[in-house]
């Protein structure tokens, strides 16, 4: 690809992975300018090579070829605002937010015709935050989904996919709607059981000597319970209706279980055991 000019706003685990990724993959091709309101994050950002220039002025945005917004979700909108008389015409704008249709519905009245805008969100990430827990092989085999944009045309979506390739992530196109939904099933429910494991450990008086018997499965399972608090938050409120629907079909789920325990139902709970990990097994073939 072509020498290009890259700015990423938001210095954080995903923004500074993303650069850390492309300068080791594509080196002085890139030119990547870092914003961002933290100096500490800036300057952390330059030490470790993520980014070439750094400044906390929204016009280090002008004559930017792509520019990733790479804030918690309910801020992207409002940066989105923010930096729209800044970017110069022909400029891609893109983003890392877990939900995507609340962001097209936010972004469609604003977004002047010179500007276009594609959705992003990478199906990557670690339970700590920060340009600290930046790294460069974060997107390496995983799948990083571009949904619809706003005056866009498939050149530009080509643009976009090969500078994301070069991070070593899968990218596939996927509509907001059923992005949304899927990402609530396989990501943002999960985050709010393991949430919901750790909260209900807690709220045991013998706490402390439950400690004691914590295994391996408990840690597994609860280890996303240490993810960022305001980006999880901003989750739930912008992808709301497939999280409650989802959340009430596990609620169902659960009540069943605890109905064939009830019953001293063995039969029910080994189908219900049993065909989970069938399922589990099958899933992880399809996806080798």
């Amino acid at each position: 690809m072509k020498a290009a000019r890259i700015a990423i706003i938001g210095l954080g685990l995903i923004g500074g992975s993303l650069g850390l990724a492309l300068k080791n993959a594509l080196g002085s091709k890139v030119k990547i300018t870092g914003v961002d309101r933290c100096s500490s994050s800036l300057a952390e950002a330059k030490q470790r090579g993520a980014v070439d220039i750094i400044s906390a002025d929204d016009h280090a945005l002008a004559n930017q070829d792509i520019v990733f917004v790479c804030t918690p979700v309910l801020q992207i909108g409002l940066v989105m605002q923010q930096i729209l008389p800044y970017l110069t015409a022909g400029t891609i704008i893109t983003d890392v937010g877990s939900t995507k249709l609340f962001l097209l519905e936010q972004l469609r009245d604003i977004m002047p015709a010179g500007l276009s805008y594609i959705g992003g969100h990478p199906m990557a990430g670690r339970e700590k935050s920060g340009i600290t827990a930046a790294d460069k092989n974060l997107f390496v085999n995983k799948w990083y989904i571009l949904s619809q944009g706003i005056h866009t045309n498939p050149e530009q979506y080509q643009v976009l996919s090969e500078l994301l390739q070069a991070t070593g992530a899968k990218v596939i196109a996927m509509n907001a709607a059923e992005h949304d939904c899927g990402a609530a099933y396989m990501s943002h429910i999960p985050h709010v059981v393991a949430a919901g494991l750790v909260n209900l450990l807690h709220n045991r008086s013998s706490q402390e000597n439950l400690l004691r018997l914590m295994g391996g499965g408990f840690k597994d399972t609860t280890r996303i319970a240490s993810s960022d608090a305001d980006m999880w938050s901003d989750i739930c409120l912008t992808n709301s209706t497939a999280m409650i629907n989802g959340l009430k079909e596990y609620q169902n789920i659960l009540e069943e279980v605890v109905g064939a325990i009830e019953r001293a139902d063995r039969a029910r709970l080994y189908t219900f055991f049993s065909s989970a990990k069938e399922k589990r097994d099958n899933m992880l073939e399809q996806e080798a």
